[in-house]
């Protein structure tokens, strides 16, 4: 009985990076990856996002340089920012990723621009996407794709991402 359980224990320790992968989650290297997602598209906008949260249990900084998607025609590293009033997106080169604290990509600051998505992103669905890291190197995910919600970006107005914005 005993070696039974213990056979149990054992195949439902060696599913769980299987089931991690699926829930938005991967390790690649020193770096995790928790809490992926990418918005499901809105109306016939061909763009939507996608956000994460990266941690790194070494002691060397690492940085996100690149991602793609077999499901989107290209996949931008962006910020968020607010100047004057009016909501902007900008590319960024890399973003970082330091030991000690969590680098968040969330709605209204850091995150993945998807553009050119092919077909559509459909709530309940997943997102093949793949992460560059200059150090750690490349890990594949399947990201759960979620409605789109409305957004407060700090001035206290509501937007959706891929509602219109300067760049």
């Amino acid at each position: 009985m005993r070696n039974i359980l213990s056979t149990a224990v054992l195949a439902a320790a060696l599913c769980l990076p299987a089931l991690a992968d699926d829930a938005g989650m991967a390790t690649v290297g020193d770096i995790t990856i928790r809490d992926a997602w990418a918005q499901a598209s809105l109306g016939e906008t061909p763009n939507s996002a996608a956000y994460l949260r990266l941690e790194i249990t070494g002691d060397e900084p690492d940085k996100l340089i690149a991602a793609s998607s077999e499901q989107v025609k290209s996949v931008g590293l962006h910020t968020h920012l607010m100047e004057d009033g009016v909501a902007k997106m900008r590319p960024v080169e890399a973003i970082e990723v330091a030991p000690g604290e969590p680098t968040v990509l969330q709605p209204g600051g850091l995150h993945l621009m998807l553009m050119g998505v092919k077909g559509k992103l459909v709530d309940g669905e997943t997102l093949p996407l793949t992460l560059v890291f200059e150090k750690a190197g490349d890990v594949s995910l399947n990201l759960p794709v979620r409605a789109a919600r409305a957004m407060d970006h700090g001035q206290g107005g509501k937007m959706k991402h891929g509602d219109p914005m300067t760049n």
